[in-house]
């Protein structure tokens, strides 16, 4: 926690403010209450606001959350925040029309916990949006972290979400100006799901 503390403590919002390309593309899909996961400074869920949705954004770094907060009093709109680590979160069953999870890297063990709650905590005909960065990212060096146990591969969104309706999966190259910390040609994964 302290990373991220240490990185969101300065008034620059280090992946700037303006939301991903990917969400914003396909942002339509998602209705009624969204919950974005390690939201970090806000971009995304404040954005997600603006287009009318509910939106909670659970990060479990509080300057961060103290940043979504600013960020979405100057745009005019309210996300609810929520200070949670994924490790201990605690997924209610159909709670969520659309979660989204932009960029959110966690140790192999989290990301499965995570992606578990994920499938739990959606509501049948809810979608789950993401855009992360695939185990081929690391000699790219354009943001994302340099462990490979922290990024992701395949067969973490095939075979989990293999029992749902996939709207839409790629693995490749692409280019994200995001702030400091996302620039220049990256190795993503692209998932939609929608829960039967």
């Amino acid at each position: 926690m302290t990373m991220w503390n240490d990185r969101f403590k300065n008034e620059k919002y280090v992946y700037g403010t303006e939301p991903n390309v990917f969400l914003k593309e396909k942002q339509s899909l998602l209705s009624g209450e969204v919950l974005s996961i390690a939201e970090g400074e806000g971009r995304n869920a404040v954005f997600l606001a603006d287009q009318g949705l509910s939106v909670t954004a659970w990060d479990y770094a509080e300057y961060g959350l103290d940043k979504v907060d600013k960020l979405a009093a100057k745009q005019n709109v309210r996300v609810n925040t929520e200070l949670v680590d994924l490790a201990e979160a605690q997924w209610q069953q159909n709670r969520w029309d659309g979660i989204v999870n932009v960029f959110g890297h966690f140790p192999g063990e989290i990301r499965h916990k995570t992606i578990k709650g994920v499938k739990e905590a959606l509501k049948p005909g809810g979608y789950f949006i993401a855009e992360v960065y695939s185990h081929y990212q690391i000699p790219y060096g354009s943001g994302g972290p340099k462990e490979v146990d922290f990024l992701y591969r395949p067969e973490d969104f095939l075979q989990e979400f293999s029992d749902w309706r996939i709207v839409h999966f790629f693995m490749g190259e692409v280019t994200r100006h995001e702030g400091d910390l996302h620039n220049g040609l990256s190795h993503v994964i692209q998932f939609i799901g929608q829960k039967p």
